[in-house]
């Protein structure tokens, strides 16, 4: 009898066994970029005495932060392959409207002010008597104009099926119109009662952190949470794997596609709001150009614009990243022109590092 041939015995000792790059954190391209990061702080020290100074940290801090936060909402969209280029201009005419309405409702016979005089029984205005009510009114009505336009994109993209790029390059147009339109090409000042309250929240620090930092921090782990132990987190990342299968499996396609792009918009919103508060004024310019830092700083981090990948972490990570080389070419007094031209290397290095990576696994 032929004797029949052996198969080799199945074992379990070369399973989960991979190269280095293949596990922890490097398994994403986030890993790479926090390498990255830390050698180019080890570089900083030595380069020059100031970059890890209090005061210094304290604005790289700060600084990141006012474009991390719009980052995260970025990044959402570019998870279900999606893209929106309108979030600066979203920046900038939340954080008009948000001060016009403050100046407009502590205006004494202003349009605002007269709605809320009728209201009282005492014939007084309302809001001018409860500290912190024509600030939270005025965020609001910043907020409203943004989960606006976010609900536009998303009908456009999700139930009219056009392009994400096309869509939201047509609205960076209009909405930064709109912040002409309403201004007259002039800046808008946040005033009234509860200037001071604007300002503490927007751009004031608690124990030497800046506030925007402690939002930055409080919103990455909200966004950690909901991506990782919700459905909609789910339903986000299948939908930038395989946006077919998952309608097939049932997934709610249009309206979880609709919901980034609110959540997207709101964020840049928020991070509009808070960056007025810095300036103390939301003139009609504000935030040009920003809808590039933020997408730079999501591909960088490692969110995939073929979407199914990306998260907080990474959001972070890529705006520490952009901020230290921005900080670190003012302290080694080298143009800030420069900036622009290493970005778009540190872009490219990125995906060529996680194109690398992939084919090694």
């Amino acid at each position: 009898m032929m004797a029949m041939p052996m198969e080799s015995p199945v074992t379990f000792s070369n399973v989960g066994k991979s190269k280095w790059w293949q596990r922890g954190i490097f398994a994403s391209q986030t890993g790479y970029v926090l390498l990255a990061l830390a050698v180019l702080l080890v570089v900083m020290h030595f380069a020059s005495p100031y970059f890890f100074t209090e005061g210094n940290m304290q604005n790289v801090a700060k600084n990141f932060s006012f474009v991390a936060i719009a980052t995260l909402g970025v990044t959402f969209v570019i998870i279900t392959g999606g893209i929106d280029l309108s979030v600066g201009s979203m920046m900038c005419f939340s954080a008009i409207i948000t001060s016009m309405v403050m100046t407009e409702l502590s205006t004494p016979g202003g349009f605002g002010a007269s709605l809320f005089v009728h209201m009282a029984a005492d014939g007084k205005t309302v809001l001018a008597n409860v500290p912190g009510l024509i600030l939270l009114v005025s965020v609001l009505a910043g907020l409203v104009v943004a989960l606006i336009v976010g609900l536009v994109n998303g009908f456009c993209i999700a139930m009219l099926g056009l392009s994400p790029f096309v869509t939201t390059l047509g609205m960076l147009s209009i909405v930064r119109g709109l912040c002409y339109v309403v201004t007259n090409g002039r800046g808008s000042f946040p005033g009234g009662p509860d200037a001071d309250y604007f300002y503490a929240l927007t751009s004031g620090d608690v124990l030497g952190v800046p506030v925007p930092f402690i939002y930055l921090v409080i919103l990455a782990l909200v966004m950690a949470v909901v991506l990782h132990h919700t459905s909609f987190g789910r339903h986000v990342f299948a939908l930038g794997g395989n946006e077919k299968a998952a309608e097939l499996t049932g997934i709610p396609v249009v309206r979880v596609k609709i919901e980034v792009y609110v959540i997207c918009a709101l964020a840049a919103g928020l991070q509009g709001i808070i960056i007025s508060g810095w300036l103390g004024s939301a003139p009609a310019n504000m935030a040009t150009s920003y809808e590039l830092n933020v997408i730079a700083a999501a591909v960088i981090g490692g969110a995939n614009l073929a979407g199914g990948i990306g998260g907080p972490l990474g959001a972070i990570v890529g705006c520490v990243l952009l901020e230290v080389i921005r900080n670190g070419l003012v302290l080694a007094q080298v143009s800030s022109y420069w900036q622009q031209a290493l970005v778009g290397v540190i872009i490219i290095l990125a995906v060529l590092v996680d194109r690398i990576r992939s084919r090694m696994i």
